[in-house]
């Protein structure tokens, strides 16, 4: 867990006085975690001139070396310590107590004391922090000190702090504006030092306020309450306030480090959320749809709520057993869907002779189409699906890859040879091809799948989608209601027409695909023009370094070629166009 760093600052509370300074030490000694003490080793003759006005002060703030080093081991004993540097003198402190010194500070005036700066490239900071106050610095100034510093001093880390030593500091000089900024423009870590009236209650809620801005660290001076302070007192705080400050900023910091979901919002929402129940009886082998499915109310019933069916239906659920109106429905009610990729084919075309034999590139059409079926996600088994006629059974020999399964059926009723190859495979979910159509996609299968089961769909296919990219998803208990109304199913290799013209009996789903995936091309098998726009799209798509080509591939090579396009896009599609046809199947596939 992130936890806010404190540095506690002595600055010259302890007033040149030793023992104020070791008993200063003493009462933060039981702060050891995430904490640190920073000093100020200065010389007077170094720092300043005799007839600076500050300059007796500075004599009368001034340490020894060896008194120093006690200090700093003393401090060491239990928290980092960091040293201000000033001037020459505090870097020689620096040196002589290197291994004991975790980090520097620069305050904002000392960043252009090129003294310092040539005096401490003999120290080695690869192992040291370094806080930059950045007080009145521009961002491109900024940029050009850290520069300065990563080359000369080559510290371990740069952090920047703001903040400034101005008495009193007001609220709006806090610097709490340069925070956006500065993580805008800088990525290192950032520092605050306030220095507003130590007994105000600003003095507590400013460090709150800037971890909670997610700031790192938090700088703060510090005094005795027993002793008199004489220097740096009014922004100090006792060390019975800086433990309350401290702990504070623990207790609100804390709260950003919750999870985004806590125990109690969640256990809030399970039992507050309605629970669906259905609005009327679902079979067995359906999938349901939270829209249409339900209502929603809160009652005495434990069942799944939307997400967790929501769950079910993106890996591919559909309900196992027969669920009654008003029920709510459990996990224990749904089963995953046995999926199949089932490929339609025959040799008997008139046309095209033995057109699922012909070659695109090195592969008959039909392993052509296999070949990209394959590559369909989501999928239990892909079928070559064909008749027991035996100029069919040369198909067995056009399987494409040894996972696929030939399967023989009837050779008039698709419905009943589907639903044979259901029954074999214990299928829940086909997914319909025809052997026509080589140009299939992974994509759109996808696309497809994913909205037939949140839909809760019988039956989902593009409404859209140029003339042989299309695929239908078809439950399998809904086809068997199609062949419990129509036996003999004399139409059935229409098989589209049993569900789309009787949107009253199944749940049809109608799906958009995406613009960029949409033409008006034809890339359906059934003359030679088809043949031959086929055979260029392969051998162009092959040797411009296409391997696995998708319709998308496709449709680029199609619109940069209009004039490949033109060779069969005015082959009409007999469904479409024969209107007697369209008339006879209205009136034969409409369950009466």
């Amino acid at each position: 867990m992130h936890s806010t760093y404190h540095i506690i600052e002595v600055a010259n509370t302890h007033g040149g006085n030793f023992d104020y300074l070791l008993e200063l030490i003493d009462s933060f000694a039981d702060l050891e975690k995430n904490v640190g003490m920073k000093f100020q080793a200065l010389h007077p003759d170094k720092v300043a001139t005799s007839d600076f006005p500050s300059y007796n002060t500075y004599k009368e703030l001034y340490f020894e070396k060896d008194q120093w080093k006690k200090a700093i081991e003393k401090a060491g004993a239990t928290k980092d310590v960091w040293l201000d540097i000033f001037d020459a003198y505090g870097v020689e402190i620096l040196g002589e107590n290197i291994e004991l010194v975790h980090g520097i500070k620069f305050q904002s005036s000392v960043l252009y004391n090129y003294e310092v700066f040539q005096a401490l490239e003999k120290c080695d900071l690869t192992g040291k922090k370094v806080i930059l106050n950045v007080a009145a610095q521009s961002v491109e100034d900024i940029q050009k000190i850290m520069a300065n510093v990563e080359n000369k001093l080559s510290p371990q880390e740069i952090l920047l702090e703001f903040g400034y030593q101005a008495y009193p500091t007001s609220l709006e000089d806090s610097g709490f504006s340069k925070i956006p900024i500065i993580k805008e423009k800088f990525a290192n870590k950032l520092v605050f030092a306030d220095h507003v009236d130590g007994e105000s209650d600003n003095a507590i809620w400013l460090p709150v306020l800037a971890a909670m801005s997610g700031i790192d660290y938090i700088e703060k001076h510090v005094m005795l309450e027993s002793r008199e302070t004489k220097y740096d007192h009014f922004s100090s705080l006792t060390p019975e306030r800086y433990k309350l400050m401290r702990g504070t900023v623990q207790r609100y910091t804390s709260i950003k480090e919750m999870p985004f979901i806590n125990i109690k919002e969640q256990q809030y929402l399970d039992k507050t959320i309605m629970i669906p129940l259905l609005k009327k009886s679902k079979p067995g082998g359906s999938g349901v749809c939270l829209q249409e499915d339900f209502i929603y109310r809160r009652s005495g019933q434990a069942g799944l709520n939307v997400k967790q069916i929501e769950q079910l239906q993106e890996n591919w659920n559909i309900l196992a057993v027969e669920k009654r109106e008003g029920d709510v429905v459990k996990r224990s009610d749904f089963k995953k869907a046995t999926i199949g990729n089932v490929i339609a084919c025959r040799l008997k075309s008139s046309r095209l002779k033995k057109k699922a034999l012909l070659k695109i590139g090195n592969l008959p059409s039909v392993e052509y189409c296999i070949s990209n079926v394959l590559k369909f996600d989501n999928v239990n088994h892909t079928v070559l699906a064909t008749s027991t006629i035996e100029q069919d059974e040369e198909l067995e020999n056009y399987t494409y890859n040894d996972s696929v399964v030939f399967f023989k059926g009837d050779p008039e009723d698709v419905i009943q040879r589907y639903l044979d190859v259901a029954s074999h495979l214990k299928l829940d979910v086909i997914v319909r091809i025809t052997a026509d159509n080589p140009f299939m996609d992974n994509e759109i299968c996808q696309i497809l799948l994913k909205e037939h089961f949140k839909f809760g769909a019988d039956y989902t296919t593009a409404r859209n989608a140029a003339v042989g990219t299309n695929l239908e998803i078809i439950n399998v208990r809904a086809l068997r209601t199609i062949k419990e109304h129509f036996p003999n199913a004399e139409y059935s290799e229409y098989m589209t027409w049993y569900f789309q013209n009787n949107p009253e009996h199944f749940r049809l789903h109608m799906v958009d695909l995406p613009k960029d995936m949409v033409r008006d091309y034809r890339l359906t098998l059934d003359h030679q023009e088809d043949l031959d726009v086929y055979r260029k799209i392969h051998n162009n798509l092959e040797e411009a370094g296409y391997s696995n080509f998708s319709v998308r591939d496709i449709f680029k090579y199609l619109d940069e070629h209009p004039e490949v396009v033109s060779i069969n896009n005015d082959i009409p599609i007999k469904y479409r166009t024969d209107n007697n046809l369209i008339e006879t199947l209205n009136r034969q596939t409409k369950i009466k």
